[in-house]
């Protein structure tokens, strides 16, 4: 079965669409157990889709407020997306999701990974001498501090650098230079961090076939006893539970029997 629930959601109070209750009203209609919310948290080098400082403060009161509101149709919870270069979390928010957007370039600027594929190409130009494998190893260095700099109680889509490779048309992500990077971040992430999101915002938002992560990492990830839970990142209402069907098969043909999901405040396991 696939999840009834998302914890991977933005609203307007960052680079979302809808509102939260929006958002909850669909979680209703969908039949779902509960919804997560997970803004973007404050980034200095990069204030354009976060969540501006007052207005965490704002998105915390009013999740907090639809939590109590919304207490006996749906359990509403309220987290945040940190990025290792975010302002450092003292709220104490249900949990955290913790993500790679960046990488930070010898010359101090912060490098969007995720931004387009032009956008893309012109930093591995600039900054790796047009080497797609260096890149990659620059982005799993970051990576690999993830859990240890976050704090996080889920891993966002670990392999982000891969958004505008659909179909290998930057590099080849089966190359040596390229697996090795990832998998040696990921045994650095998973001692802290054990948990991975399956993501699959990219496949309505950008086009790409499958979900983060790729099936070698889920393959990995599931030999070092790590575990999975099904997101969309959901950006608009449509998104909410967008094949969600599809990254639960890919779970278990990468070895996972269990998916998790927060029920009443603890990640619980529940069966694909």
């Amino acid at each position: 079965m696939t999840p009834l629930s998302n914890l991977h959601t933005h609203t307007t109070y960052c680079d979302g669409k809808n509102t939260a209750r929006e958002l909850i009203q669909r979680a209703i209609a969908l039949g779902w157990e509960s919804i997560g919310f997970s803004g973007h948290a404050y980034t200095p080098c990069d204030t354009e889709y976060c969540m501006s400082r007052e207005g965490t403060q704002v998105y915390q009161r009013e999740i907090r407020s639809l939590q109590q509101e919304y207490k006996d149709t749906i359990q509403v919870y309220l987290g945040i997306e940190q990025d290792v270069f975010s302002d450092k979390v003292s709220f104490p928010y249900d949990y955290i999701i913790g993500s790679t957007h960046y990488i930070r370039c010898d010359d101090d600027a912060y490098a969007a990974v995720d931004a387009s594929q032009k956008t893309t190409t012109s930093i591995v130009e600039r900054y790796f001498g047009g080497d797609y494998y260096r890149y990659a190893q620059a982005y799993y260095r970051q990576a690999a501090q993830v859990a240890a700099v976050t704090g996080c109680n889920i891993v966002g889509h670990f392999d982000l650098i891969t958004k505008f490779n659909e179909g290998a048309c930057l590099f080849d992500e089966s190359d040596s230079r390229y697996r090795n990077a990832a998998l040696e971040a990921m045994e650095q992430v998973v001692p802290t961090c054990p948990l991975f999101e399956i993501n699959t915002g990219a496949m309505l938002r950008a086009g790409r076939s499958a979900p983060y992560p790729a099936a070698f990492l889920l393959r990995h990830l599931h030999h070092l006893g790590g575990q999975v839970i099904i997101t969309s990142d959901c950006h608009q209402l449509e998104g909410l539970d967008w094949k969600f069907s599809e990254a639960a098969e890919l779970a278990k043909s990468c070895g996972f029997q269990y998916g998790k999901v927060l029920r009443g405040g603890v990640f619980v396991d529940m069966l694909l």
